[in-house]
């Protein structure tokens, strides 16, 4: 079967080269020609576990190939998947204005009876939308329109592709469905679930799987609050929460808050939606709310520990969480804004962060590893739960430091381990944990007074 996907980013990409990897004839096209070319030299613009890998093993098959011109890209295909950018608007609403622009694109050269199918998120109604656009742009419904939600976390996403939990088709369409299971086929023999409904379903079941597992979030960081005040510890309450089969223990980490492209974007489009239909949706409005309000925490919680202006502080982890280079709406970029406003001297480390995304960090200095960033600190923040800090070697990082204050956003580390190494280790909804008075002086002094810092946060969008 011949494949198109329209978009090259994260989405795109990923799908392509797993398509390619069911066996199928995929041209993933994009209309950046700059991103094309390095693609077709074997260069993977984004960071993802196992894509490159994919990429080139199909590339020399003959399974997968690239173009900068998705009308021609579309022109043979079967099915052709749409996975490009539907950003939000200040007000959560989604902007289909490039799903929109990518149905006019392929409108003229579909083949008869091809199946257009929706891989980006979008909100209700949108497939139906774009079915009339391609509709009038083509002359004809000699076409199908499918909404194929996906599910990739990322740093795991081609795992999540190749192993899904589900498959959701949403159509109308009995030839467009029977053509979805037919690429599906390997995981169905595998008794993965196809959920077969209509394109409305489809559509919402996509926000409505990533807003609840927000809301977990939100709720356990609710919880940790709650601990920090009553002197308990929140990781024993997640546990036995989390033994409960009907709660269980995924996204019950307490931490900064959600980042990334998807749970921000699609909480504030699923609130957006139900206003637009004049059907509320309040736990998810107060969720959106509260999730903003936990940055605003967390930075002043980090604050409160700095002795000084041009205390030294290194910041270790940018993207919003470990395993990934997507800075999209991470806690650093609050933190690091904030810890210059308050003139320290901010240092950073991320093992996946290249020079080209910390041109977006001005006044800080980056490092190759977390000693050389912690080198003469006042204070360390962990802000990503990267498999590197929570492997830390503390004895080393002690030495490193001046100061003794660690703060841990993602509770990575054992307190009393970390206290046995004479930190002063703050963590999220967990007790302080000090071994006592430092065991040495500060090998730097800076003014008396903790700076009193008026915030303004920067706007992430």
């Amino acid at each position: 079967m011949k494949l198109a996907v329209i978009g090259a980013g994260y989405v795109g990409l990923t799908t392509a080269a797993c398509l390619a990897e069911l066996r199928q004839t995929v041209v993933c096209a994009d209309i950046d020609s700059h991103r094309i070319a390095r693609l077709r030299r074997g260069e993977i613009p984004i960071y993802e576990p196992g894509l490159d890998r994919l990429v080139t093993a199909n590339m020399a098959r003959h399974r997968l190939s690239f173009s900068d011109a998705p009308p021609s890209a579309s022109a043979e295909a079967d099915a052709v998947f749409i996975a490009v950018g539907t950003p939000s608007a200040a007000n959560g609403e989604i902007d289909l204005s490039f799903v929109e622009q990518a149905g006019r694109q392929i409108a003229p050269m579909l083949k008869p009876n091809a199946v257009v199918v929706v891989k980006s998120t979008v909100p209700s109604g949108a497939c139906r939308q774009l079915r009339e656009i391609i509709a009038e742009a083509r002359g004809a419904l000699d076409f199908s329109v499918a909404c194929n939600p996906e599910f990739l976390r990322e740093g795991s996403a081609v795992e999540d592709f190749l192993r899904p939990d589900r498959i959701v088709i949403g159509t109308d369409d009995a030839h467009a469905e029977a053509l979805l299971r037919s690429i599906y086929a390997p995981f169905s023999r595998r008794g993965v679930p196809i959920v077969a409904t209509t394109p409305a379903n489809a559509e919402l079941i996509k926000y409505a799987a990533n807003a609840f597992l927000a809301l977990k979030i939100g709720f356990i960081n609710d919880v940790a609050n709650l601990c920090e005040v009553v002197g308990g510890n929140v990781a024993a309450v997640a546990q036995g929460i989390g033994l409960d089969r009907r709660i269980g223990w995924a996204f019950l980490n307490a931490g900064p808050g959600f980042g990334g492209s998807c749970f921000p974007k699609d909480t504030r489009g699923l609130a957006a939606t139900g206003r637009r239909f004049d059907a509320p949706q309040p736990l998810i409005e107060a969720l959106v709310a509260a999730n903003e309000q936990r940055k605003r925490t967390m930075v002043s919680r980090l604050l409160r520990e700095l002795p000084g202006a041009g205390a030294p502080v290194a910041v270790l982890g940018l993207g919003f969480k470990g395993g990934t280079s997507d800075i999209r709406e991470a806690l650093s970029l609050d933190i690091i804004p904030a810890l210059l406003e308050a003139k320290a001297d901010v240092r950073v480390h991320d093992p996946l962060i290249g020079p080209e995304i910390l041109r977006r960090f001005p006044g800080v200095d980056s490092f190759e590893s977390p000693f050389m960033a912690a080198s003469e600190a006042e204070v360390v923040a962990i802000l990503t739960d990267d498999e590197a800090y929570r492997r830390l070697d503390l004895a080393r990082l002690r030495r490193a430091m001046a100061g003794r204050t660690l703060v841990d956003f993602r509770n990575l580390l054992d307190p009393e381990a970390v206290a046995e190494h004479d930190f002063r280790y703050i963590s999220i909804g967990r007790p302080i944990a000090d071994a006592g008075e430092p065991k040495r002086q500060s090998r730097r002094r800076h003014a008396a007074s903790r700076p009193e810092v008026s915030l303004t946060l920067i706007s992430t969008q």
